[in-house]
């Protein structure tokens, strides 16, 4: 099973059909969905087959119930899945250049404390997106659950997740909780890459840099590094979460970690379903 311990939210997604004209009107396209990093990983490892639980904290109110019937409906298993306070939100605003901005609310995802052995039970691989290291009560959280997979002997994958809140904790502190926190594979993409100096292995993990439209890197704890070519997708103008179906695709790979090639090519494949069904 692949656990997957961080935010689920209701994600509101504005495209604008210009420049925002600053203290006036400006047309758009809003819609919304389920989102969160976490969540979207598991989402998608239940979509490709593969036994997925979601572990993580979303508001006592209908958005919350709501996004968790869709989850469960998707085949995750949300049933650790905890409540309380309100549900958070992010706006993802997609200029006419297909720009995109974050604006984000995490309310209850952060609160998220008191965790249990039990939510390892039977899981090969624990997925945590940087996000849940980084702030509020989920990152000691976090920490606390990496450690106990550890000593189980279970696979630790971190995706940095975001440049802000790298540059908020700061770099150096980024770098100290990953050796504090050590994972078996980190997972970046090219600005993350960029901003933390990776030049090879991140803490002793298999590392894989996402580059989009670019073929992925792949740097192994030996050394040695590769590349593998991305699917081509023209004419997408919406890559939110991307980078997260990649993740349930690679992770979910048999013997991802004997064959990272494999794997890529399978996340690649998972990235490139989200948006064909986007286009």
């Amino acid at each position: 099973m692949l656990a997957c311990l961080g935010d689920l939210v209701e994600d509101v997604i504005v495209r604008l059909d210009g420049p925002v004209n600053v203290a006036s009107d400006t047309h758009a396209h809003i819609s919304r969905r389920r989102g969160g990093s976490a969540a979207n990983v598991a989402a998608m490892a239940a979509t490709l087959g593969h036994p997925t639980r979601f572990l993580g904290q979303v508001g006592s109110d209908a958005i919350g119930s709501a996004l968790l019937a869709e989850l469960d409906d998707e085949g995750v298993d949300v049933s650790m899945a905890r409540r309380s306070g309100s549900t958070g939100t992010i706006v993802a605003l997609v200029d006419h250049l297909g720009e995109r901005s974050m604006l984000t609310d995490r309310r209850a995802c952060l609160d998220l404390d008191d965790p249990d052995p039990g939510w390892l039970d039977r899981v090969a691989v624990l997925h945590v997106p940087f996000y849940s290291l980084a702030s509020g009560r989920i990152a000691g959280t976090a920490a606390t659950v990496i450690a106990w997979a550890s000593q189980r002997g279970i696979a630790v994958a971190v995706d940095l997740s975001s440049t802000s809140i790298m540059n908020e904790v700061g770099i150096a502190e980024v770098g100290r909780r990953l050796e504090r926190n050590p994972p078996t594979i980190v997972l970046a993409n090219a600005d993350e890459a960029a901003a933390i100096g990776i030049d090879g292995p991140v803490a002793g993990a298999l590392t894989v840099i996402k580059r989009g439209p670019r073929p992925a890197v792949i740097r192994c704890p030996d050394g040695t590094e590769f590349e593998v070519d991305a699917i081509a997708m023209p004419g997408v103008n919406d890559t939110t979460g991307a980078g997260d179906a990649f993740a349930a695709g690679f992770l979910t790979s048999p013997g991802w970690a004997d064959d990272p090639r494999a794997a890529c090519e399978s996340g690649h494949r998972a990235a490139a379903g989200l948006l064909r069904s986007r286009c």
